[in-house]
């Protein structure tokens, strides 16, 4: 009985993926799927894609010409209810102009449950679809499914209309829940050739064809007949158009959940995925128009894009405040900072993305507010009024994903750079904390390309190589009782600097300070000062007075203290088996301890931890740890510093085992005991 019992879920598990794999078609959910209570390869899943297919088809529309047409149909597995949130769905599309407004549509949006034994499904009302707005340019049209249950199976179908068939929409085959089966065919006219990319670690399988297809364009032409007074006559004339259309196929089983671990710049860089847009149209009669076959076509298309490039030749504007500001100044460093600084004060960030200008930079100039490109297209254009070799910068921000092929869209920022014998001094006066080589965190992506005034472009390394450093001073007094009292000074250079200034920006005090109570172990924090905070060239600090009760441990005669105390590491961010994603931490760092400790009177060291002393190969990181006794006083000494801003796969196995002996080793107690 047990071997028959088997075999039939073998033989429902067979039929379920067979299925789902060949078979799909809306509304035709199985009790084998109703009935499964878990993913067969992941049980940990939430929920999985038991199926989902796409088609991106460039037809022709007798009003609009040649259009693209999307549509998706998808059933999901709801397994526990973490996965309810698969219920709730969405498609932002573009409002931005009636020329190239999208238009989406939700169809056959089901849910399906098992109720004796039978399947009950639940129809998607008409409360639960609705627009959401994501920016003046955007919307999001979403669904909320209806009746969701632990074992629930989900349908749904969109489709979106598009005039731009310049960007056919990304189609991602891995996402953060197990994937059974995954389709995705173009129907590509022969006039448009795309580059295609194809990002992540598992690739699909693709198959292609070609067939003959037509279209038939409708036309008129209106004649006069007898002369001037002669009557006029419309007549209706249909072309047909023969063509090669290619049909490409992409398809892919068993994908894995995407996981997430610390330290990773944007997981959709590492998903597997399909990218693909327009490079080059050739149709009949006409010449070849190529739109971007490499980078430096990239580049120079965008500069020549009239919300970019002759933007950067506009300086009536400024003119004569720059002259102002720059009276007497002579030297490079002095004229960078008083232009940065002055475009930072006058012209506040929207918080727009792109690299295309909306208003124009005089506009936003008057108006004080601007999106990225009017803010540092307006800085470049007035560092070259002053006589600085300055360019722009296209960059893709850490949330756009890394620019990893020649495409305009793989970037949707813009920096400016100033070109020095020394090297090139990057700049960005969206942000409020800034500094000269001190990006946003969200524009450390790799590499930018800077594009010349004659369309020659490079590439452009934003990763920093300077060591931001952390800088604690600290001393502290124990008592009898275990009680510890002392007072710390903290000191941020560079992106700690930033991060520090962004983090308490807007921020009171109050608040501050009982957050940083609370985190440091309940520790109770007074005579708080602050240095620098304006100052954004300098190093800013912290320094407080604190003491705090539960910093040590007493049992009987012994006094048990982890010298670092609040400092200390305590969880290794590296705990996979294997790392699949590169480590990003953003930029090099120095983090620095100097820690003076006084024992109370009446107790002697017992146990103190012995030196260490740790160097990562390649010069990749050290840490050092030292600690010394001289009577009554311990003097103690630390440095964790990582010299690369991103550390690959290959070296994640001694990453992983650096942080474990770092950490076991400011895990060591002291111990005193009472003589």
């Amino acid at each position: 009985m047990k071997s028959i019992k088997f075999l039939r879920i073998l033989f429902l598990f067979f039929v379920f993926f067979k299925t789902t794999a060949q078979e799909f078609k809306l509304g035709k959910v199985s009790i084998a799927e109703l009935e499964q209570k878990a993913h067969p390869k992941d049980s940990s899943a939430a929920a999985a894609i038991l199926y989902k297919k796409g088609t991106a088809r460039i037809e022709y529309d007798s009003n609009d010409g040649f259009v693209l047409v999307t549509k998706v149909d998808t059933r999901i597995k709801i397994y526990k209810k973490e996965g309810y949130d698969w219920a709730n769905q969405g498609v932002v599309y573009y409002i931005g102009n009636n020329e190239s407004r999208e238009k989406v549509d939700f169809s056959d949006v089901n849910t399906f449950n098992l109720v004796n034994g039978k399947i009950e499904k639940t129809k998607l009302k008409s409360d639960g679809i609705f627009n959401e707005e994501v920016n003046k340019y955007r919307s999001r049209k979403k669904i909320t499914m209806p009746n969701v249950k632990e074992g629930s199976v989900l349908e749904f179908s969109y489709t979106v209309r598009s005039p731009n068939i310049g960007m056919i929409r990304d189609w991602a085959f891995q996402t953060s829940i197990p994937v059974n089966y995954s389709e995705y065919t173009t129907y590509i006219p022969e006039y448009y050739t795309f580059n295609i990319r194809q990002k992540g670690y598992i690739f699909p399988k693709v198959t292609s064809v070609k067939s003959n297809q037509s279209i038939l364009i409708n036309s008129k032409e209106r004649s006069t007949s007898g002369g001037f007074a002669g009557a006029t006559r419309t007549e209706f004339y249909q072309n047909k158009i023969d063509y090669l259309e290619i049909q490409t196929t992409y398809t892919a089983q068993d994908l894995p959940a995407m996981k997430e671990e610390s330290f990773v710049n944007n997981i959709d860089n590492y998903t597997s995925s399909l990218e693909q847009e327009l490079s080059m149209i050739k149709y009949p009669n006409s010449p070849l128009k190529t739109l971007s076959t490499d980078w430096n076509s990239v580049a120079k298309t965008i500069y020549e894009y009239d919300d970019f490039g002759p933007e950067l030749n506009k300086t009536g504007y400024f003119e004569n405040d720059l002259k102002t500001l720059l009276a007497g100044v002579n030297t490079p460093q002095e004229k960078i900072l008083i232009i940065f600084n002055h475009v930072k004060s006058n012209v506040k960030w929207d918080k727009y993305y792109g690299y295309s200008c909306e208003k124009g930079v005089r506009k936003a100039y008057q108006e004080k507010s601007g999106n990225v490109a009017e803010i540092n297209l307006m800085l470049t254009a007035m560092l070259r009024y002053a006589g600085l070799t300055a360019n722009p910068v296209l960059v893709s921000t850490r949330s756009n994903g890394i620019s990893l092929f020649p495409n305009r869209t793989a970037y949707n920022y813009v920096i400016a750079a100033v070109e020095t014998p020394e090297g090139n001094i990057l700049l960005d006066a969206t942000d409020n904390y800034s500094v000269p080589n001190v990006l946003p965190m969200r524009a450390l992506n790799w590499y930018g390309r800077l594009i010349r005034k004659d369309g020659s472009s490079d590439e452009v390394e934003l990763m920093p190589k300077k060591a931001s450093s952390d800088i604690v001073f600290m001393s502290y007094s124990i008592e009898a009782d275990g009680k510890i009292s002392g007072k710390a000074k903290r000191q941020c250079s560079d992106y700690n600097a930033m991060l520090f200034r962004e983090k308490i920006s807007g921020q009171k005090e109050e608040a501050y300070l009982e957050k940083l109570e609370n985190d440091n172990k309940k520790i109770e924090i007074n005579e708080y000062s602050r240095t620098n905070e304006k100052e954004l060239l300098l190093p800013v600090s912290e320094t407080y007075s604190f003491t705090g009760a539960d910093l040590s441990e007493k049992i009987g005669d012994k006094i048990y203290i982890s010298p670092m105390l609040f400092f200390t590491n305590e969880k290794n961010p590296f705990n996979q088996e294997t790392r699949e994603y590169p480590v990003d931490f953003g930029f090099p760092f120095m983090d620095k301890y100097n820690i003076t400790i006084k024992i109370p009177d009446g107790f002697a060291v017992e146990t103190l931890p012995v030196p260490a002393a740790m160097n990562m190969e390649g010069n990749l990181g050290t840490f050092k740890f030292n600690i010394a006794a001289n009577e009554n006083t311990l003097q103690m000494s630390i440095l964790h510093q990582i010299n690369e801003a991103i550390v690959s796969t290959q070296q994640y196995e001694m990453l992983k085992e650096y942080y474990k002996a770092m950490i076991a080793k400011e895990s060591e107690k002291i111990v005193l005991k009472r003589i």
